[in-house]
């Protein structure tokens, strides 16, 4: 079977469970079809689905800028932990209060945030393209020393792997605009992370699609020879490419700790909670394309979700199940519709003396 057709196969199957789901919902409201229905149609959901994306969407489309130029950053993980932590303490070392001012210390925790995920970017970055490590490895490094880093500075600082509460970033609300249904509590009156995620989604295709730099970073991890033999200095191009992808993780990670959590929780997988590995699944989804990373963060930040608000109506539907549906539907993408190609370069170091 093509391509293309298996692709129309799983879509139609999809479709049509989302059909039957409907009906089952419409004609049974007390039923788990009508439950979830219902969840699915409530604007607390909707708005909860906005901030839950963030993270997995920008570092979704960071992590496309690195694997597109070759180089597999598998650390998102961890720059987005480094970022949550790093923008919560000096939130609160500036402090926190209710001020104006206040207001403006989120911001520059929220800046130290996106410059301490850059910098772990950089770290990163040196090891694999100079130094040749085996970027895997690194990855998983940059992750682990990240999961061990931000619960010990916390218990030095709090005496407590876990943060105090430094309060959230407040919706914009925009008069009008905010009174549009639907649109307006999604669009105009939400939390200014949601406007970065939204802004960074398009800028990253753009980036990517429409510009020489974009170019440049595909051929890097294409045919990286071909790009050095135009004249192009493929080490700097997969050096901005990996930076992009500290920066971005740094806009999710530092939107998500003060736009959503308000402190950082520094146990077991962290508050990050595998956000990081999910945005990897997400823009395999998506086949590297930062507005389909989008929207794939959209479908797993939703179905989270729809089980907090599963669980506030009494139903147990376990979060670690939740969180297998990314992976089960990359899985799904990659055996049925067989659309995701890695680049031909990904995961191999470029020696430009080589001949």
């Amino acid at each position: 079977m093509s391509s293309g057709r298996s692709r129309r196969t799983v879509l139609g199957a999809v479709g049509a469970l989302a059909v039957l789901w409907l009906v089952a919902g419409l004609a049974f409201p007390d039923s788990w079809a009508g439950a979830l229905l219902s969840i699915a149609a409530s604007p607390s959901t909707h708005t909860a689905m906005l901030r839950l994306a963030v993270p997995i969407a920008l570092a979704a489309i960071g992590g496309i800028f690195a694997e597109k130029s070759g180089v597999i950053n598998i650390g998102i993980e961890g720059l987005l932990i480094v970022s949550a932590f790093s923008s919560i303490i000096v939130t609160f070392w500036l402090g926190s209060g209710g001020s104006t001012l206040a207001l403006s210390h989120h911001w520059w925790g929220f800046a130290v945030g996106v410059l301490a995920s850059t910098l772990f970017a950089l770290i990163f970055a040196v090891v694999c393209i100079d130094f040749k490590a085996d970027q895997i490895i690194a990855g998983l490094a940059v992750w682990l020393i990240a999961l061990g880093l931000a619960p010990f500075a916390s218990r030095i600082v709090f005496d407590s792997p876990n943060t105090a509460g430094v309060g959230r970033f407040q919706n914009v609300t925009i008069p009008i605009l905010s009174e549009i249904p639907l649109l307006g509590y999604l669009l105009f009156d939400t939390p200014p992370q949601v406007y970065i995620m939204l802004g960074a989604a398009a800028a990253g295709w753009y980036l990517l699609n429409r510009t020489a730099f974009g170019r440049w970073v595909v051929a890097s991890g294409e045919n990286p020879k071909a790009l050095d033999t135009a004249g192009v200095d493929v080490r700097r191009v997969r050096y901005a490419a990996v930076l992009l992808s500290g920066i971005f993780a740094g806009l999710g990670g530092a939107g998500f700790a003060l736009g959503q959590l308000g402190t950082f929780a520094g146990g077991g997988e962290t508050a990050i909670g595998g956000r990081g590995f999910i945005a990897i699944a997400t823009y395999l989804f998506a086949n590297y394309h930062p507005i389909g990373a989008l929207g794939g963060s959209f479908l797993f930040a939703g179905l989270e979700a729809m089980q907090i608000q599963l669980q506030n109506l009494g139903y147990a539907v376990p979060t670690e199940l939740i969180r297998t549906i990314p992976y089960a539907t990359v899985i799904v993408v990659l055996v049925f519709v067989g659309k995701t190609q890695l680049p031909e370069a990904a995961g191999e170091p470029y020696d430009g003396d080589e001949e």
